[in-house]
Formats: C-alpha cells, sequence, structure tokens
C-alpha cells in the first residue's frame, strides 16, 4: 500500500548523467536504434530512457530504502511536481512528460509493476503474466509513442503490444537469472508442475523432467511473444517516417532474443542468450522493409483481453 503523504529524501541525491550516455552503456539495442530518429526525437527518447533505467535499477538495487523511494516517485508523478530539488531524473522526466502529453498514469503504472516486484514474482495464469508484461513494458511502449509525436488514435495500442512482446521474451531470456532471485514469472499453469517444483529456487539444479517442463513453458512465452511481435510490426506504419525505420530495427534485434532461445533448444539453464554485433548489423539493413507501402492496420482487440483498464487500453 502506497503512503499518503511523500517520503522525505533530503538523506541522498542522484548524480546527474546525460541521457545519450545512460542509453549508450546500458540500453545497446535501443541506442543502435535512437542513431536512426531525428536529433529531437533522439534526445527525448533517451530521456524517457534514462527515467525507466532509474527506476528499475532502483527496484533491482541494494537501497533498504528502496520500496520507499519507489513510492515517492509514485506520488509525485500525479501531481507534476517533485519537492524534492535532489531528484533530478523526477524533475527531467515531469518536463519531458508534460513537452509530450505523455500519459502520467502510464508512469504510475510503471511504477507500481516495479513496486510489485519487491516481492517474489509467482504468477498463476496467462492474465497475471500479461498485466505485468504491460506494467514495466507495455507502458514504456505508450510514453515512447508520445515522444516520437505519433498522433494515430490506434498509435498507442501497437506501441504497448512491442512493449508486451519485448517483456516476455525478457522473461524467456532471464529464467535462470530470475529463477537466482527467486523469481518465476512463468505462469504455473503453464508448468504442469506440483507446487513444490514450481518454487524457482530448486530450479538451478534441477532434474532433466522439471528443466524439460520450464523449457516448454519457454516455448509457449516465445509463442506470445511472436502474437505481439506481429501486432506491433504492422503498427510501424503510423509512426512517423523516421520512426519507422529505428523502432523497426528495436523490434528486430529483440526478437532476435528470442529466435536464439528457439534454436539453442531452449536450454534455459545455460545461460541468456545475446545478440552479437554482426547479427545486429544484418538485422539493421533488412529495417529497410519498413519502407514498404502497407495498408492501415488494424488491432486485433483480443491482444487486450487481458489488459482491460490499464494505461492505454480502451481509452484509459
Amino acid at each position: 500500500m502506497l503512503p499518503n503523504q511523500p517520503l522525505t529524501h533530503h538523506q541522498y541525491s542522484i548524480p546527474e548523467s546525460k541521457p545519450i550516455a545512460v542509453l549508450k552503456k546500458h540500453g545497446k539495442s535501443f541506442y543502435l536504434a535512437s542513431l536512426f530518429l531525428g536529433n529531437d526525437h533522439a534526445a527525448s527518447a533517451a530521456k524517457l530512457y534514462k527515467f525507466c533505467r532509474f527506476v528499475d535499477d532502483l527496484a533491482d538495487g541494494t537501497d533498504i530504502n528502496k520500496i520507499e523511494r519507489l513510492q515517492n516517485i509514485y506520488l509525485c508523478l500525479p501531481h507534476e511536481t517533485c519537492q524534492h530539488e535532489d531528484i533530478l531524473e523526477i524533475e527531467s522526466f515531469l518536463a519531458l512528460a508534460k513537452e509530450k502529453n505523455i500519459p502520467l498514469v502510464a508512469a504510475q503504472e510503471l511504477l507500481g509493476g516495479m513496486i510489485s516486484d519487491q516481492t517474489p514474482a509467482r504468477f498463476d495464469n496467462t492474465k497475471q503474466l500479461l498485466r505485468y508484461c504491460h506494467a514495466v513494458a507495455g507502458t514504456v511502449g505508450l510514453m515512447m509513442c508520445h515522444v516520437l509525436d505519433c498522433s494515430h488514435k490506434d498509435a498507442n495500442s501497437f506501441a504497448i503490444d512491442l512493449g508486451v512482446a519485448m517483456q516476455l521474451t525478457n522473461i524467456a531470456r532471464d529464467v535462470l537469472e530470475d529463477a537466482q532471485m527467486d523469481r518465476r514469472y512463468i505462469p504455473s499453469e503453464w508448468l504442469n508442475l506440483t507446487e513444490l517444483q514450481s518454487e524457482p529456487s530448486g530450479w538451478v539444479d534441477a532434474s532433466i523432467g522439471i528443466r524439460t517442463k520450464v523449457s516448454s513453458a519457454i516455448e509457449q512465452l516465445l509463442n506470445l511473444a511472436e502474437q505481439y511481435y506481429e501486432s506491433a510490426e504492422q503498427g510501424i506504419a503510423l509512426l512517423p517516417w523516421r520512426s519507422r525505420f529505428a523502432i523497426n530495427v528495436a523490434l528486430r534485434v529483440y526478437r532476435q532474443i528470442g529466435r536464439q532461445i528457439k534454436e539453442k533448444k531452449y536450454c534455459w539453464w545455460q545461460g541468456r542468450q545475446i545478440v552479437s554485433v554482426f547479427k545486429k548489423f544484418q538485422l539493421t539493413i533488412l529495417g529497410v522493409t519498413v519502407f514498404i507501402p502497407r495498408k492501415t492496420p488494424t488491432h486485433q482487440r483480443k491482444l487486450h483481453e487481458s489488459l482491460i483498464g490499464l494505461a492505454g487500453v480502451d481509452g484509459n
């Protein structure tokens, strides 16, 4: 539960760094994509990434006050101001949100997702999984849509789909690391395991039988991600011309992670897959296909059936 009043944060300060530098260091795939945006859009996209990265690092960090800090950010957002001058990231994001008309409810939902991650993840079903993916990534797609000045009425839906697809890919890629941190994002209904076997703490040294069932669930994750990638790929046609290529590159590079996991037979216990620089170059070249004329896409409403009531869904 969130507190009623913002918490005091005079005891800490946040070092300022240039958004593009943060993007280049921590988000290499997104930095590659940003190179194909115009200067203004690239700078704005980097500011959004910097805010999201700050929140993510705080959520995953070791600060004993991190939950209070996340809650404080949550409370600052709807007031469109921050009472603490040393929280530079928040002020920077609020300025960006005002400039680009970013819905603050999306940023709040992102914070809510990060706060929920402070307890060990245990999802029972697909709906819980998809709503989490929307919270921590679909919201980012929604905010990025505003950053890129995309005004088409259906663009938000496709942007959300790209975020959801990328987060499903993240989950598939990071099963081992998440298990080591006692996190399980794979829904228990997918695993066909006992309650004890479903506990991720035992997966690291699990039997072949358990590993195989987890691998099957990862395949299901990536198949689900493909549905959202396919939708997002169609939605790129709604973006301004220059942004289309950049977002298509980001989509292709992230999608490649899942394809490599598939090529490796879903052997999640061997560690995460990384897309090589050469492969990224190949995918960038293939990105020119985005300029092939296409019909205006129609969004598949069934993709958002589990997301009703969340930011950017059904008019929210």
